[in-house]
């Protein structure tokens, strides 16, 4: 368990100990003939609810709970209701659930023989209390309650009969079950959270930044060291596909990068034969014979299959030097499947547990794996549509315009020799021309980059492009902020950067405006964004919203997609001949969900 995990742990165990002595508090309260006590039992018994509130206000306190600090804790958890119980007396004595709630507290910290030791060192406890009350003369023989005078203690009942080697046997032996079943139930419960913790760290490997080859790499890696294995080898094949591919993982002088082999026209009946067995561990017995193969299987209801046979393991033997041999197969939605093959694994537990728990494994990192998969290949579509996109904006743009000024320019060479004023005036025109093209290329470009921007770089990437316009198109542009500080996700970042950018270009395409005002700022609850021109405007008057605009199929289509993936609201304001007015705004409230 991690620190934070066994704070909380140590919390509900100190709430669980406070509780257990108010109830026992209650209990004497409502029935107090049924068990006789001592003005000793009530003072233990109080100090012992003091200190559990003294424990409870300590971890309140304290960020951390330390190991020694625990076993102090537990110890004396053992102490007290042994103290307690010698002086109570009677059929009800609830006093006996302390003993069930200090193996519990130990079962659920640490595990079986941590609460085995807790189950033996309370019995010791008891029975050390036994000699010193019985063989030491501590207790007055005749009615067995009443403490010796000879101590110069006040007089006390203490509870003999309890402590008699007869009843203290009885009592041991329940303590030593109950450990023992509690210890056990917390052993299981541990390995199941251990299984947990495993599958969750390897499904974690899957990651599309680490591409297809990478998360598969890193996921043979962790499967390599937590068995153990020296060698790892995954085989799989497209449905749609006779191909094979083949990689291996093995720890070669402390390298254990993963490669893919050359394909081999035998792989397909060396790795994909068909079996029955969807896991099997296979352990040598023999030197030379496929027979001296033992060989235990499982089907994918996790059932032992009956007829399998060492047939498939000769072209393995042929291939690789292994004394034992853990498969499993695995599949990619329905469209990728294979087996991976562990060489020479250290198992530490039932062989029959461990095929079941590498099965649940592959079955629950296949889904991550196989999304992997589909976002790679919507990353190269996407990629390929933009790249197909990019070639029709030159094509369709800068290349059909510079085949015009190229024509131009011939045209104007053949008249310059009789018409010389006409050169200055074509020269101007395709000098236009070509700045625009300039332009529509540096946009495009702008467009291609990778657009790294957070909360600290937003204010100054905005300053530059409003700048920058200015600078190239010739049109008065400010930018200002209401904001110093911004505390605003990466992808709110980076979408009202490239807002922004979509604005101002078809500010300089469409709109014939002289000024343009950018503006950011924040007012209730929200990122506010303001583009605003004085040049012809929308082909539409007043102010509509972003739901309006996609009723009437206007506005710019870009600009509203790129709005709604920040679940932005855009609102234009359009006075025809006189300029428009973007407004976006983006609730602060939601920023949780686009990390």
């Amino acid at each position: 368990m991690g620190p934070g995990e066994v704070r909380r742990t140590e919390r509900w165990l100190a709430t669980a100990r406070v509780s257990l002595a108010l109830a026992s508090l209650v209990a004497i309260w409502m029935d107090p003939a049924e068990v006789r006590y001592s003005l000793w039992a009530y003072g233990l018994l109080a100090f012992y609810v003091a200190q559990g509130v003294i424990i409870m206000i300590f971890l309140r306190r304290r960020q951390e709970s330390t190991q020694s600090f625990r076993l102090l804790v537990h110890s004396a958890d053992v102490i007290w209701p042994a103290l307690i119980s010698a002086f109570v007396t009677g059929q009800g004595n609830p006093f006996s659930l302390f003993f069930v709630f200090v193996l519990a507290a130990a079962a659920y910290r640490w595990g079986l023989w941590e609460t085995m030791g807790t189950a033996v060192a309370a019995v010791l406890v008891l029975w050390v209390e036994s000699f010193c009350l019985i063989h030491l003369h501590v207790v007055d023989r005749v009615n067995g309650f009443l403490l010796s005078h000879k101590l110069g203690l006040p007089l006390l009942h203490v509870n003999v009969t309890d402590f008699e080697p007869k009843h203290l046997f009885m009592r041991s032996v329940d303590l030593l079950v109950l450990g023992i079943l509690l210890g056990y139930l917390a052993e299981q419960q541990k390995q199941l959270r251990a299984e947990k913790a495993v599958i969750a760290r390897t499904i974690g490997k899957a990651r599309v930044e680490a591409g297809l080859t990478g998360t598969i790499g890193e996921i043979a890696g962790e499967l390599l060291s937590m068995y153990g294995a020296k060698q790892l080898v995954i085989a799989s094949h497209e449905t749609s596909n006779y191909r094979v591919f083949v990689g291996e993982l093995r720890h070669t002088n402390g390298d254990t990068s993963f490669r893919w082999l050359d394909p081999s026209a035998s792989d397909r009946e060396t790795y994909l034969y068909e079996s029955s067995a969807a896991t099997c561990y296979a352990r040598r017995i023999g030197k030379h014979r496929m027979e001296d193969f033992s060989l235990l299987g499982l089907d994918r209801e996790g059932a032992r299959v009956r007829d399998l046979t060492p047939e498939f393991l000769d072209p393995l033997a042929k291939r690789y030097d292994f004394q034992s041999l853990m498969t499993v197969s695995f599949a990619f939605g329905r469209e990728w499947s294979g087996r991976i093959f562990l060489l020479d694994p250290s198992l530490a537990g039932d062989t029959e547990e461990e095929l079941r728990f590498l099965d649940e494994l592959v079955r629950q990192v296949g889904p991550a794996v196989y999304n992997v998969l589909l976002l790679r290949r919507l990353r190269l579509k996407a990629g390929a549509l933009e790249r197909a996109r990019f070639a029709r904006e030159l094509h369709d743009g800068a290349v059909q315009s510079l085949i015009a000024v190229e024509m131009q320019v011939d045209v104007l060479r053949r008249q310059s020799p009789g018409k010389p004023g006409l050169v200055t005036e074509e020269l101007g025109r395709i000098q236009g021309l070509l700045r625009e093209e300039v332009l529509k290329l540096r946009e495009l470009m702008q467009q291609m980059k990778t657009l790294d921007v957070d909360s600290k770089k937003l204010l100054g990437l905005l300053s530059d492009t409003v700048e920058r316009f200015q600078r190239e198109t010739g049109i008065s542009a400010r930018f200002l902020s209401d904001l110093d500080e911004l505390n605003m996700p990466q992808p709110v970042c980076r979408e009202l950067a490239r807002i922004v950018q979509e604005a101002l270009v078809n500010v300089r395409k469409h709109s014939q405006a002289r000024q343009v005002l950018v503006r950011l700022g924040s007012r209730n609850g929200a990122w506010h964004v303001l583009i605003e021109d004085d040049g012809r405007g929308f082909p539409f008057a007043g102010r509509v919203s972003q739901a309006e605009l996609d009723t009437l199929g206007k506005g710019p289509l870009v600009i509203k997609e790129r709005v709604r993936l920040i679940e932005g609201e855009l609102t234009i304001e359009s006075n025809p001949g006189q300029g428009s007015r973007l407004e976006i705004s983006v609730p602060q409230r939601r920023q949780v969900t686009y990390g």
